[in-house]
Order: structure tokens, then sequence, then C-alpha cells
């Protein structure tokens, strides 16, 4: 059914929503998805010069000059576009099997934006989450795919949302849709980490070190008794992982966890619009997220695949894991560089990325510019528990 009233009743709906019994999803209207959402472009994406995209682009293993002007670039990025997020560092060091006895550095950066009205004990946010480090060998090597894109994927997805955010937010102080005592705080939040690749081989010691690191410490880091959320872990309402996307090979990414299977379920919906109304640049024939029919009977592979994810899923954090269950042919080769990137399936990772984020944080009516008039009622909303 459709609700045939002008834009702002939308913005009233999506407000009436968050307090409607039930955690709630909801869709962007097509005409949000055509007209008002930011789209990728060549300006951020281009690999040679791309705001976004090109400085990633180079070597970065953990604690050389790479890392550090890779790092740099995140920082400069937020201080620049997003200004109201709230930047932290998380260090460790490390021993590794190439080393011998100095210990490595590795820096993981945490951006966050929350409700200005809430303290942080109370916010469950939404986590997106990339490494930004690069392989130790071969000599040089790149990892356009792994994971220099996703980082970049993530950038576009958070700046392209932030002022529909922002305005959410501030109509709900208008409007009075604010309660202190409320469970669903909603923040979003970005973890670049650092330290994922092994730097001899793939171990449970050598590999994932800034993930590892900032799971353990995040466990023990409390928040005040009377908050809603016990620790830093607690906070994470869904940790969505990108890696290894960007290929132009078909690579379909299943969905790994059970726990978590709703929101792959929304995301592969998203991706289905997206196709259906033509916005895609990337090969039509291609589908990323096939398993949307996937019964809760079926098998769940959560540990087959390790990744950054690791420490956090086994925390009880719920991971949305989106990597392809077959990598692509340049994965850890000095061929996994920009020249072997699909730029037109890049972006289209970030528009999908974006879009989800958009849904997650209940966007639809927000975006400036929007000039929607049909605008779903949220009678069907999807409560994150109930899958």
């Amino acid at each position: 059914m459709r609700c045939w009233l002008p834009t702002w009743c939308s913005v009233v709906i999506s407000l009436i929503s968050l307090w409607s019994g039930g955690l709630a999803y909801v869709p962007l209207s097509d005409e949000t998805l055509q007209h008002t959402l930011p789209r990728p472009d060549t300006s951020d994406f281009d690999i040679h010069s791309g705001n976004l995209l090109a400085p990633i682009l180079i070597p970065r293993v953990p604690g050389t000059e790479g890392s550090k002007k890779v790092l740099q670039h995140f920082v400069d990025f937020f201080h620049a576009f997003l200004p109201d997020w709230t930047l932290s560092f998380q260090n460790s060091t490390s021993k590794t099997p190439t080393h011998g006895d100095t210990e490595v550095p590795f820096v993981n950066l945490i951006a966050t934006r929350d409700p200005p009205w809430t303290q942080p004990g109370d916010v469950g946010r939404l986590t997106l989450v990339a490494h930004y480090d690069s392989k130790y060998q071969p000599d040089g090597f790149i990892g356009a795919t792994d994971s220099a894109a996703p980082c970049a994927m993530i950038m576009h997805a958070i700046r392209s949302i932030d002022v529909a955010l922002a305005k959410k937010w501030d109509t709900m102080q208008e409007q009075g849709f604010i309660d202190p005592d409320f469970e669903e705080q909603k923040g979003i939040q970005v973890l670049f980490l650092d330290g994922e690749e092994a730097f001899l081989s793939w171990t449970a010691t050598d590999s994932i070190y800034g993930a590892r690191s900032l799971a353990e410490e995040w466990e023990h880091t409390v928040h005040p008794a009377t908050s809603i959320y016990k620790n830093y872990l607690d906070s994470i309402e869904l940790f969505v992982l990108l890696d290894l996307l960007g290929s132009p090979e078909d690579l379909p990414i299943p969905s790994w966890q059970h726990s978590s299977h709703w929101s792959y379920v929304k995301m592969a919906e998203a991706e289905q619009r997206l196709r259906k109304l033509g916005m895609f640049r990337s090969n039509p024939s291609h589908t990323w997220l096939p398993e949307k029919d996937k019964k809760e009977t079926d098998r769940f592979s959560s540990y087959v695949m390790e990744d950054d994810h690791i420490p956090f899923i086994a925390r009880g954090v719920h991971v949305l894991h989106l990597i392809p269950a077959r990598f692509p042919s340049v994965w850890h080769t000095m061929r996994d560089d920009g020249e072997h990137l699909d730029i037109p399936t890049v972006e289209d990772w970030a528009l999908l990325t974006t879009v989800f984020a958009a849904e997650y944080m209940e966007l639809e009516g927000f975006f400036e510019g929007s000039a929607t008039k049909h605008i779903k009622r949220h009678d069907g909303l999807t409560s994150k528990d109930e899958l």
C-alpha cells in the first residue's frame, strides 16, 4: 500500500516508525534512489586522480610511510567532509614472523557519528569495516580489491548519507521525538583496521593484528553501569565487513552468518532494486548476493572464511561479511592493482553500500531535494530480531 501524501509526511512516518515497537529497517523509495541519493563518479574513483580511491592505491604495510600516508588521507577526508564525526585511534604493537624482536605498530582508525543528544553507552551502531593495510610480500603489492577499493566504497557511503542523517536528527529534536530512555538510539561507525594481512603465512597469530587487538580492548572497555550497552563491543549492532570487492569477475557472495541473515536479505533486495532500476554500471548478468532465499535450516559457514570479523563474531557481535567465496584471480598477486579493478563494479558497490546504510539508518525522506510523493507505509517493518 502507498501513502499519497506530501514529502514531509514521509518524514513524520519515518520518525514515528522508530517508536512503533521493534527495530525498523525502512527501504528507500524508487524516487529517492533515482533522483536524490548521491551517486559515485570518476572524481572519486579514478585510479589515478580519484579523491577517495587514488591515495589508497599505494603499498601500505603496517608501520611504513605508505601506511601513514593512507591513514592521513582518511583523517583529511573526515576533517574536510565529515567534521561532525568523532575520530579516535586504537594503537597496538606485536612481533611478527618476519621482524624478529622488533615490535611492529598497528593503528586502527575509528570514526563515529551518534545522535547529538545521546550518551555513547546508549547508542547501538551500524559499523562499516574494511582493512587498509597491504601485504608485506610481494614487495610493492597494492591490494586494490584487498582492500583499498572497499575503504573508498565506505568513504563514499558515509559522505553520501551524512547530510540526511543530520537532517533526520534535527527533525527528531524539532518534533520532540526524543526519549533518553528509549533503547533504539542508532549511530554509525567506521573501522579502518590495520594488520589484517599475514606477514609470512596466515595463522591465528600471524593475521588480523589490528582486529584482534581492538576486539579484546573493546570487550573490556565498559560503559557506565546505567548504560543500555555494557561495553564497546555490545554497542556494535551490526558489523558490516567489506573485503575483496571490485573485480570484474562474477564472484557471488554467500550469506555466511545465520544470526545476521536478515541483513544479507535486505542488502540483496537493495541490489535487486538497483539492478531493476538500471542504476548499476557493471555487468548486468552478475548477481552479487544470490542467497536471499536461503532457509534458516540451511548451512551457514560462519567460521569458514577467516577475516577481520573473527575476533568480533567470537565475542557475540552480529556480522554481515561481504566477501566472495571464490577469491578474485588477482588475489595476493601484483596484478591486484588499480589497473585490474573494474571501476563500474567499484562504483556500484559504493552505491549499494550507501543504500544499505541509508536504509539501515532509516533516512527515507531526509535527503536534500527529495521530491518523493509516494511513500511506502511502514506497516511491514522488519525487526532485526525476526530472522
